[in-house]
C-alpha cells in the first residue's frame, strides 16, 4: 500500500500546555513533538479548558485557567482551546457530552481552513477519549485513544464513566496504553484486545543529560548534605508525605520537593509537626530546564506513588544520571528493571522508603551507567509505532474504506 506523503493528525486532550499553564499535560505535548520531527506528520490540536465565569486573580487557578487563550501557537504548534461547562457534583458524568460540544465549533473550523485531518489522536481515557468518540463518530473519522493512568486505575472504577470507555473502546480503532501494565488494566476494562497497543513514553535525552551534581548544587545554592528529590503534583497519590515521613529516619538527607497542589499547606504543616521542617524545600512549580538541573544536583529521586501508568519523572532522573527508589506500582517495574538504576518499594510507607534509600545509598550506582538505562529508553520506538499506525488508518480513509468508522 502506497503511503500518504503526510498524515494530519488532530491531538485532542485537555492534557496539554498553553501559554498559561506552560507545563500542563508536558509528557502529551512532548510526545507529539518527537513525532513531528520525523516530518511525516501535520498535527493541529485542540485542548479544551473549563468554561468559568471571570478571569479574575482573587478566583485563583479558576480565573488561571479561563484566561487561557482560545487560539495561540504554542512551541510552534496551532492549538485551540474551546471553553467547555463542567458543573460541579455532576460535572464527572456528563463531562464527555461537554467536552464534545465544546471542541465541535473548534474542529469544524479547522475542517473549513482547510485542515481536512486523516487521523483524531486523542489522550486519557476519560472524559477526553469519550468525547474524541462522539466527534470521531459526527466527523466521521478514525480514532486512536491513549490511556495514560488514573483514568484506567481510578476513573474506570465508577459506574458512568466505565461504561462510557467501555463504548469508546468499541469506537476507536485502536488504543493505546503507556505501559503492559496498563494494557492489561485495559483489558480487564473491556478494551477489546485485538485493538490494543503499547507505546511507551520515552525521554527526551537533550533536555535531561548528565551534569556534574557538586557543580550543579553550587548553582542551585543547595547544602552539601546528601539530598532526595520528588517531582510531581503535590496530591495524596505521588506520596510526598511518606517521603517528609521517612525523613525522621533519614537524619543525614535533605529533602527537595519540585511542584504544586493542593496538598502543599498540608505537607509543610507535616514538615512542622514531625521537626524536619528545616530540611525539607519545596521549589514551586518548575520549568523542564530548571527540572533537569534539579535531576542532576539530587542523589536520589522518590516516587511513592499510589498509582502510576509510565511516570516520565523516572527516566528524565535517570537521564540525569540520578538513581530512584519508587512504589511498585503500575508501569514502574517497567523501568526500574534493575538494582543498578533504583530500588522498587514493595509496599507504600515511610519504613518502606527508608529501607530502599538506605539499600540504594550503599550501593549507590555509577551516575553513567543510570544514564546509560534511560538511553534505552528514547523516543524512536513509539514515534516509529504511532507512524505505522497512522498510516494504515490514514490509508484506509483514503481508499474509502469507512467500514474502520462506526
Amino acid at each position: 500500500m502506497n503511503r500518504p506523503a503526510r498524515i494530519r493528525t488532530l491531538l485532542f486532550s485537555t492534557l496539554y500546555p498553553s501559554s498559561v499553564r506552560p507545563g500542563h499535560g508536558i509528557f502529551v505535548e512532548t510526545r507529539l513533538r518527537e513525532l513531528l520531527a520525523s516530518g511525516q506528520v501535520e498535527t493541529k490540536v485542540v485542548a479544551p479548558v473549563p468554561w468559568f465565569f471571570s478571569t479574575h486573580p482573587r478566583y485563583g487557578d479558576y480565573a488561571r485557567i479561563a484566561s487561557t487563550p482560545r487560539r495561540e501557537t504554542h512551541n510552534g504548534i496551532d492549538v485551540q482551546h474551546p471553553h467547555y461547562f463542567l458543573p460541579p457534583k455532576i460535572g464527572m458524568n456528563i463531562a464527555p457530552l461537554t467536552l464534545a460540544m465544546g471542541a465541535k465549533a473548534s474542529i469544524q473550523r479547522l475542517i473549513d481552513e482547510g485542515f481536512d485531518f486523516d487521523v483524531i489522536d486523542a489522550h486519557y481515557y476519560y472524559p477526553d477519549g469519550v468525547a474524541a468518540a462522539l466527534l470521531a463518530r459526527h466527523f466521521k473519522k478514525p480514532l486512536t485513544i491513549t490511556g495514560r493512568g488514573s483514568d484506567i486505575n481510578l476513573v474506570a472504577h465508577f459506574f458512568l464513566p466505565r461504561r462510557w470507555m467501555q463504548w469508546a473502546s468499541r469506537q476507536a480503532q485502536a488504543s493505546i496504553g503507556v505501559s503492559t501494565a496498563l494494557t492489561r488494566a485495559m483489558v480487564e476494562l473491556g478494551v477489546p484486545a485485538e485493538r490494543l497497543m503499547v507505546m511507551r513514553n520515552g525521554v527526551d535525552l537533550q533536555r535531561f543529560r548528565l551534569g556534574d551534581p557538586q557543580t550543579t548544587r553550587l548553582t542551585l545554592r543547595w547544602p552539601e548534605r546528601p539530598t532526595l528529590l520528588c517531582v510531581g503534583n503535590l496530591v495524596e497519590n505521588k506520596g510526598q508525605h511518606i517521603a517528609i515521613e521517612a525523613l525522621t529516619q533519614l537524619k543525614e538527607f535533605e529533602l527537595v520537593i519540585a511542584g504544586e497542589g493542593p496538598e502543599r499547606k498540608t505537607l509543610e504543616r507535616l514538615a512542622r509537626a514531625l521537626g524536619v521542617a528545616n530540611r525539607v524545600r519545596f521549589l514551586g512549580q518548575l520549568k523542564q530546564a530548571d527540572l533537569a538541573s534539579c535531576y542532576a544536583a539530587a542523589d536520589v529521586l522518590l516516587l511513592p506513588s499510589s498509582r502510576e501508568g509510565w511516570p516520565n519523572v523516572l527516566l528524565e532522573a535517570m537521564a540525569c544520571g540520578t538513581p530512584v527508589v519508587a512504589t511498585d506500582v503500575g508501569g514502574i517495574s517497567e523501568i526500574v528493571t534493575t538494582d543498578a538504576v533504583g530500588r522498587l518499594m514493595p509496599e507504600r510507607s515511610p519504613i518502606a522508603l527508608v529501607t530502599a534509600v538506605r539499600g540504594l545509598w550503599q550501593e549507590m550506582p555509577d551516575r553513567l551507567t543510570v544514564r546509560a538505562h534511560a538511553q534505552q529508553h528514547g523516543w524512536r520506538t513509539t514515534s516509529e509505532a504511532q507512524l505505522a499506525l497512522f498510516h494504515r488508518l490514514a490509508g484506509q480513509r483514503s481508499n474509502g474504506d469507512r467500514a474502520c468508522v462506526t
